[in-house]
């Protein structure tokens, strides 16, 4: 007879019991069992090892296993567990942690209305970007310019804004005033058989098509443009400059604000604090959440200019922004934010980021020698791995095929954990990642690939 291990039980209950994101029961069986972490490394239950080559989510940039952050979350706990941060009320870690993140974002943006995460701190943008043009006497202006390919979460309004149709499948329409530019990406970098290969063309292509939404709806009816510095979930997909300072320009001309997504690119991912950094360019508004606490407490946050927040002053005492959380500004999750800011700062994980993401980048090139291996490219500790039917003409591989998927089945038999986009192996490791980390991750990658390309 047939011994129950604890696995076995554990596994039942979670069939039983809980219902995961993105979930489906069969993608379900065979879920690994996470038990404890430490680094860069995640342990299950029955104490295999693998390395966490995406942080978590892309945000658990200072490692798992951090005392000083548990401690943190502790004594707050102990001090003040929760109060009320609505109008009216305030904490000491959340005025701390407000002023401490104005001190680190570009330009301006100098004030934080916090959240609980990235979806919501989206939320937040939104509706403070169709807020702010009413109070101007402006309430036409509502609609919300996003990329096709885009993420920016999956709650009511943040999902119409994600430009990935399988997250609209079966939730009824789509929340209204949302419009998507899928004319070539320009975070393609023109790496495919139906875009351009120049990329500088490419940008103009794609920065035109966002102009002809705006000219075609009138820019009387647009809020906002809302994007990714680098676009994650898309699969690390990286533009040039010209896209990022396209997007400031067309936003200058017409009246619209730019909110920049940076929930996965923030707080040292790309070897700058934040992604924009990289463009020179200062948003309207600015979203985060993930590495703010490195997922060790739930926190995102909004964060908006000094001429917007001016805009909100000025309003007289009955024209209020009705928006809130419960949980907005928690005492807890600042501390922690706190405490994971001074962890960054402290251990240089910012410009860690920047020199391990080029060792990450020079041996994932040596990738390019194996059969199938297109497009390979990154920034800081954030890359992608593309496989391609074709690495001459960029062709991709049928869907049915599920390449990546394979792969990643691979990997994880080699003791790696990461997500992919179809045939893109999406990666962001931990910040505080060090060589020997990184020759593991590539190698197993290698023989992953290799394992796979011999079955095609």
């Amino acid at each position: 007879m047939a011994t129950t291990t604890r696995t076995d039980e554990l596994a039942r209950a979670d069939l039983e019991h809980v219902i995961h994101p993105l979930y489906h029961p069969a993608a379900q069986q065979g879920a690994i069992i996470w038990e404890r972490g430490e680094g860069v490394w995640l342990y299950d239950v029955e104490g295999r090892r693998y390395l966490d080559a995406l942080s978590g989510l892309w945000n658990v940039a200072v490692g798992h296993g951090r005392r000083e952050l548990a401690e943190a979350a502790a004594a707050q706990m102990q001090k003040l567990a929760f109060a009320n941060g609505y109008t009216g009320f305030s904490n000491v870690p959340a005025i701390e942690l407000a002023t401490r993140l104005a001190a680190l974002a570009p330009g301006d943006l100098n004030a934080v209305f916090f959240t609980s995460g990235g979806g919501e701190s989206n939320e937040s943008a939104f509706k403070m970007a169709r807020f702010l043009w009413n109070v101007q006497g402006k309430p036409e202006k509502f609609k919300i310019i996003s990329r096709f390919d885009a993420y920016h979460g999956v709650t009511t309004a943040a999902m119409a804004a994600t430009g990935i149709p399988p997250y609209w499948d079966r939730f009824g329409p789509l929340a209204p005033g949302f419009l998507h530019a899928v004319a070539p990406n320009p975070y393609h970098l023109g790496l495919r058989e139906d875009y351009s290969e120049d990329p500088e063309q490419t940008a103009r292509l794609a920065l035109q098509a966002i102009e002809e939404i705006i000219q075609r709806e009138g820019p009387e009816t647009c809020a906002a443009i809302v994007a990714e510095p680098i676009q994650g979930a898309g699969g690390v997909i990286i533009p040039p400059a010209s896209y990022i300072r396209g997007l400031r320009d067309l936003c200058d001309r017409y009246e619209l604000y730019l909110i920049a997504d940076e929930v996965i690119t923030g707080f040292g991912r790309t070897g700058r604090w934040f992604g924009m950094e990289h463009f020179g360019v200062q948003p309207d508004m600015m979203t985060f959440a993930k590495a703010v606490t490195s997922g060790y407490h739930q926190l995102g946050g909004l964060m908006i200019s000094e001429r917007l927040q001016a805009i909100l002053a000025a309003q007289p005492p009955d024209v209020k922004w009705m928006h809130a959380y419960t949980y907005s500004a928690h005492p807890v999750a600042c501390a922690v934010g706190l405490a994971n800011l001074a962890i960054i700062e402290r251990e240089g994980l910012v410009e860690r980021a920047a020199r391990m993401g080029e060792m990450l980048l020079s041996r994932l090139e040596e990738l390019r020698e194996l059969p199938h291996v297109g497009d390979v490219r990154g920034l800081g500790l954030i890359a992608r791995v593309e496989l391609v039917d074709d690495p001459k003409t960029h062709a991709p591989f049928p869907p049915a095929k599920k390449v990546g998927d394979r792969v990643m089945a691979a990997l994880r038999a080699r003791g790696v954990i990461t997500r992919n986009r179809n045939d893109v192996i999406c990666l962001a490791p931990p910040l505080i990642i060090n060589e020997e980390e990184i020759a593991f991750l590539v190698d197993a990658l290698r023989e992953a690939i290799a394992e796979v390309n011999r079955s095609l």
